[in-house]
Parts: structure tokens; sequence; C-alpha cells
């Protein structure tokens, strides 16, 4: 180990190091957490970028009605406001009151009980994943946006976009904040300045003019309930600006000191930002008269609809107000492309989080609690990505589809999370606290937000659900059932293997057994192993499968002066381990319940292909010796040379030695059983209900130290 407590680095870096870096140590776990300036960009960067294409969808569900219904743009606009703003609120009492981390699902479960949280669970999960793809897709449909040449490669390069976040998210929280910071600065700073210019020149009376402005839209004819469900439809599509202000409250463990009150600062900061970019945007868009259809020819005078892509709303108002192809234009759309892809990002530090959470409550796999080498929980990033691979890849990176399957997921979290709020603070008043009024204030924010979000769930549901939001309430049943299934097994686990008072366990007898195929070096190495241990019995045992061989390894036994007993096991039909197996288990019927300890060498190869052509006879061989009762395997490491590249380059031999380090000698070494060390049977007492089998004798009681020789004179093992 280095002075700082890391393992030595070895001299060729392999590609694992390259992409995610050196390990770091548990205590520097608080150098990963996020001040404010760096936490806006990790946890936010979804909402925010959600305005990039929130009004996009909100226009183009209006324009199936017509030019006309843009008059109620506005007012849809506002409800949408309103709405981030209860839920902003909502979530700073959330904060306060729960800040360990995760958010809804922690506040479901102790307030509403273990299948409320569940479903707050299954909906959050579903909806990391499609932050994920519709981020992704967004990004990528605003890099075609500026450069149409790469429409055939959407599908490639939105894969490209995910195995580059996750690559970047297992590097640490730190790195990937520092990463995302710029992006999502610039962003804000860019769109701000296009809103300023833009509305600068309405004012002055030269709105800018979009691209679209000219094309006339063909309408669907509308009946009543089709008009007011056209508006509930543009509202739930608008509604996609509020994903991601939950992950703040997910991940406020991830704060610097204060946590919660940095986590209230950034979560009010992330709301006011996004706000005024979605407000700000919305205006451009309706004055400089975009129009942007669902079916690219559904807009009466593009004659080049089923060629060309449709540039995206904000690519649209970029051109009209910096003018197209300009400077200003290509920053833009590279901003609003980066802001896009790293939204993501969000989920990327969401939905690790969650799992560790869930898996800390055995709803989920133990490997999801665990920190990878750069204290995060790399084996949830990496899940997310593969999970995020299969969905762009079956939809094709289709924003249009993979939105409607959007927003669904958060808002049935938002929902039953604020409805656990209320439970919360209604609970703390019955114990007369003297902060009485601020609790009834947090539980009005509370209540209200559970109102509203509820019925935000109704209307996205209805509008959402034939256009394939179906898929998504197919989805969290299944995560639920898996969730419970998964919790049941932790818990039989757990019952099986706690301790009482009935169970004893108690051997009598230590016996060795070493594996011999051939007469090597491994083999030689296990046996000295054995010897050191200096086990109250010991042999060789060798499965005979083919005579020839056989007879040369009792010639080679002789030769090499090994004292130590070899016993051939016949096996008729060329099986090993079942003849092993059935030696072991008569030696154990006829000297009672000892331990019989079997030695088998393994080799540690550098090359993966390598593993492919050792240790497979080994394998199964410990698979099948793990079933016998009173047996435990020791593993003896062979190196072979190729594990210099996991270990480092090992010092040369000395003149004098092989390549291995063992001496050259003129005759071989003697091995023989050293005698057992003595022990003092008067130190152990075991229950006479241990012992088990007719020819049992006293147990043995732990060994005494053995006096460590020498270096000089002690022979060098590899």
């Amino acid at each position: 180990m280095t002075p700082e407590g890391n393992p030595p680095a070895p001299e060729a870096r392999s590609p694992k190091r390259w992409i995610i870096g050196e390990p770091l140590a548990s205590e520097h776990l608080d150098g990963q957490l996020l001040p404010k300036h760096l936490a806006l960009p990790i946890f936010a960067s979804d909402p925010l970028s959600s305005v990039a294409y929130a009004p996009q969808e909100l226009l183009m569900i209006l324009t199936l009605g017509g030019l006309s219904f843009l008059a109620f743009a506005p007012w849809v606009a506002a409800v949408v406001v309103l709405l981030l703003l209860v839920v902003v609120a909502s979530y700073r009492q959330l904060i306060k009151a729960y800040p360990n981390g995760g958010g809804d699902y922690e506040v479901a479960s102790k307030n509403l009980g273990e299948k409320a949280g569940l479903v707050v669970a299954s909906a959050l999960l579903v909806d990391y994943v499609m932050t994920v793809v519709v981020s992704v897709s967004s990004g990528v449909d605003n890099i075609i946006s500026a450069l149409p040449g790469l429409a055939p490669l959407r599908v490639e390069l939105a894969v490209v976009f995910v195995i580059v976040l996750a690559a970047v998210n297992l590097r640490g929280v730190a790195e990937s904040s520092k990463a995302f910071a710029l992006p999502t600065y610039v962003f804000i700073g860019s769109v701000l300045l296009m809103i300023v210019v833009g509305l600068g020149r309405v004012a002055l009376g030269d709105a800018p003019v979009a691209e679209s402005a000219g094309f006339e839209v063909q309408a669907h004819n509308l009946a009543q309930t089709a008009f007011i469900l056209l508006l509930l439809r543009s509202f739930a599509s608008g509604c996609s600006a509020l994903t991601g202000v939950e992950a703040i409250a997910n991940g406020v463990p991830a704060f610097k000191r204060p946590k919660i009150r940095n986590a209230q600062i950034t979560l009010t900061l992330m709301g006011g930002i996004a706000i005024v970019l979605f407000v700000g945007l919305t205006a451009l868009a309706l004055f400089s008269r975009v129009h942007y259809a669902e079916n690219p020819c559904d807009l009466i005078g593009w004659a080049e609809c089923e060629t060309q892509p449709q540039r995206s709303l904000i690519a649209q108002i970029a051109a009209a107000t910096f003018g197209n192809n300009s400077l200003m234009f290509f920053v833009l759309q590279g901003a609003t492309a980066l802001i896009l892809l790293l939204a993501a990002n969000t989920a990327f530090n969401g939905f690790p989080l969650l799992g560790s959470v869930l898996a800390r409550d055995s709803y989920a796999p133990k490997s999801l609690s665990t920190r990878g080498d750069r204290l995060i929980y790399s084996n949830g990033v990496v899940l997310l990505a593969l999970a995020a691979i299969v969905i762009i890849v079956i939809y094709q990176a289709n924003l249009t589809v993979l939105i409607q399957l959007y927003i669904i997921g958060v808002f049935v979290s938002f929902t039953i999370g604020q409805t656990g709020m209320v439970k919360h603070w209604l609970t703390l008043l019955k114990t007369n606290p003297p902060n009485r009024g601020s609790i009834i204030r947090s539980l009005s924010i509370n209540g209200f937000g559970a109102l509203l979000t509820g019925v935000v769930l109704i209307v996205v549901t209805i509008t959402k659900f034939t256009h394939g939001a179906w898929l998504v309430f197919l989805m969290m049943p299944i995560l639920f059932v898996l969730m419970i299934g998964v919790n049941r097994y932790y818990r039989d686990v757990a019952k099986e293997i706690e301790v009482d008072p009935i169970t004893t366990f108690g051997s009598q007898g230590d016996h060795a057994i070493v594996l011999v195929g051939k007469m090597q070096k491994p083999v030689l190495k296990a046996l000295d192993y054995a010897i050191a241990a200096r086990h109250v019995s010991l042999e060789a045992v060798h499965v005979s499968i083919d005579e020839e061989e056989t007879e040369n390894l009792i010639i080679d036994w002789a030769k090499q002066n090994i004292q130590v007993p070899l016993n051939i096991v016949a096996s008729p039909y060329r099986d090993i381990s079942w003849p092993l197996i059935c030696y072991i288990k008569d030696r154990r019927e006829e000297y009672g319940s000892e331990v019989v300890t079997v030695y088998t060498p393994i080799y540690i190869v550098g090359h993966w292909w390598e593993s492919l052509l050792h240790n497979h006879k080994a394998r199964r061989l410990r698979q099948k010796l793990m079933l016998v009762h009173g047996v435990t395997i020791a593993l003896v490491p062979w190196l072979l040379d190729s594990s210099e590249l996991i270990y480092g380059r090992r010092s040369r031999p000395i003149p004098g030695q092989e390549r291995r380090g063992e001496p050259v000698r003129s005759h071989p070494i003697p091995r023989k059983p050293l005698e057992p060390v003595a022990v003092d049977t008067t130190s152990v007492t075991v229950p006479a209900t241990a012992a088990t089998g007719p020819k049992s004798s006293p147990a043995s009681p732990p060994m005494k130290p053995r006096a460590r020789p020498s270096n000089t004179k002690r022979r060098k093992r590899r």
C-alpha cells in the first residue's frame, strides 16, 4: 500500500482505469459531496433542459386543432407554471422533513406503508429510465436540427451518448458535476440572452419571424369533447417541464453541509430558472409564429416535409432571433443538445441512489448498495444505461413516441409522496408541537400539492394512455412484484440462517486431501500448503481415468521423495467429482464428523481469453464438493506469467533461481507431513449433541500458535 492508503498502480493501466480513474479510499467520501454551484447542474439539468421541448410539445398538441388554438397557449403555460411553483414549494417541505435521501419513496413507506412505497419506487425507476431515453433522444433531435445529414444515424448517436454519460458518471459525482457544470450554465446564459434579444426586438416592433411562420396547418375536425381533451393533452405534454424536480429531494445526502439548507436553495434556484426559461420560450414561439406539427406534412406549403427533418422549436426561435446558421445559432444549438444529453445525468444520479435505498431495505439486490471504485453506486449506473439503450433501440430514438411514455411515473410519485407528507404533518400535529403554525403551513402546501398533482395524474393518464403510456402501467406492476419477491426472498434467507438455541456445530477430526492430477508445480505448492497447516492427518488423492497416466504419476511421486501417502481412486466412467465425493463420504462414515479440507490449485491469469482455457474442470469439481457435508475447500493460487497484467511486474528471480523463484536443486526436497501441534485437550469442551457418527472421537481443540521459522531457513514458495 502507498502512504496515502491507495493500492499501488500497476505499470500499465487497465482500460477500466483509463475510463473511470484510480479508486478512491472511503475517507475521501466527503470530497465527493457537492456545493450548490455544482449541485445545480447535477440535479437540475433535467428540469432545466425540459424547457427545450416542453413548450414544443405544448404547442404541437394545440396545432392539431388548427392555428387558432395557439391562442390558448398562454393559459395552458400559466397552469404549468402554477403547478411547478406548487411542486417546488412542496418538495422544500419534504427535504426539511426527510433529509436522508429516498425522497417520495421514503415518505410513502414511512407514512402510507410498504405497498405505497413500492408503487412510488417502481414509478420512479421507470421515470428515471425514461428520463435518460427522452433526454438523449431530444438531444440527438437538436443535433440533427443543426446538422440534418446525421438523421440516418439517430439511433447510433443516442446509444453512443448513453455509453459516454455512463462512463463519465462512473468516474464519480464530483468529476461528473465538473464536466456538466459548464454546458448547463452556457445553456442557461444563451437561452436567457435569446429571450432578452427576442423580446427586445418585439418591444421595438421588429419581432423575429420563424421559418415555419408562413405555413398553414392541416387541422383536425374536433367535437366539443375532443376540444377539451386537446387542451388537457396539451397541458399534459407541457407538464414534462416538471420532470426531475424530485431528484434534489432524493439526493440530499450528496450535498455539502448544511445539507438541508443547500438542497432547498438549489431547488428554489432550479424552479426559478426553469419558470423564466419556460415562459420566455413559449412567449417567443408565439411572437415569432412557430408552427410545429406532430406530422411534418400537416404543414401546408412545406414541400420538403418527407425528406427534411422538422427543426425543433428552439432551433427555429434561435434562427429567427440571431439569424439562420449564425454563430449564436450554433452556440445555442450546441448548448441545447449538450444540456439535453446531460439532463440524463439527473437520472444517472437519482437511479443509483434510489437503488441503494431499495437494496438497504431488501427490495433490490444487495449489489446496488455497493459503492464502486469511485465511491458511487456503479452497479446502478450500469443497469440504468443498459435499460435505456434497450428502449432507445426498440423505439428508434423517436422523441414524439417516447414522450408519451414520459412523466406518468413522476406524477405517480408526486401524488403519493405529497399524500404521505400530509400524513406526516397530521401525525406531528397530534403531538402538540411548539411550532404548530409552521407545521400547519407545511401541511397546507403539501395538501394543495397532493390535490393538484393528483388531478394532473388523472389528466395525464387519460390523455396519454392510448398513445403508448399503457406500457408504463404494465412495467410498474412488474417492478412492484419483483421488489416484493426480492424482499420476501431476503426475509426467508435471513430467517433460515439466523442463530437459534437448537442448532449446534461441532466436528471431531481434521483431515486434509490434496487433489493430484499430474506432477506439476501447482500440485507441489498445494501439497506444501497442506503440510504447513499441520492437519491431524493428510493424504494425496488422484482420481484415475487413465491407467498409463496414473502409473507415471506413481513413479514421479516416488522420484520427488514425497512421503505423503498417495491414494488412487478408480473412475471407470472418467468422472472426477463423483468418485471423489464417494471416497470422502466413505471416510466420514468410518471416522465420524471430521472436517475434510480439500486443497486444489487454481490458475490466476491476466487475459480474459485465458479464463476460457483454464479452471473449468476444477470449478465444476468445487461446485459439487461444496454440497458435501463436512467439506471445506482451500484454493491454492498459481500465478501464470500473464497475471503480471493484474498485479504489476514482479521482481526478477535472483541468479541461480528458475523463473518461478524455485531454487535449482540436484535432488528433490523431502515432502513429509509434520507432527500435529501439541494441544491442550482441557481447554475446549464440545456438547455431546455436536458429535455425529458411531465412531466419533473427542473433538480437536484449536491448535497452539507455531513458531515461525526465520527468513533464512524458510524455503521460498510461489
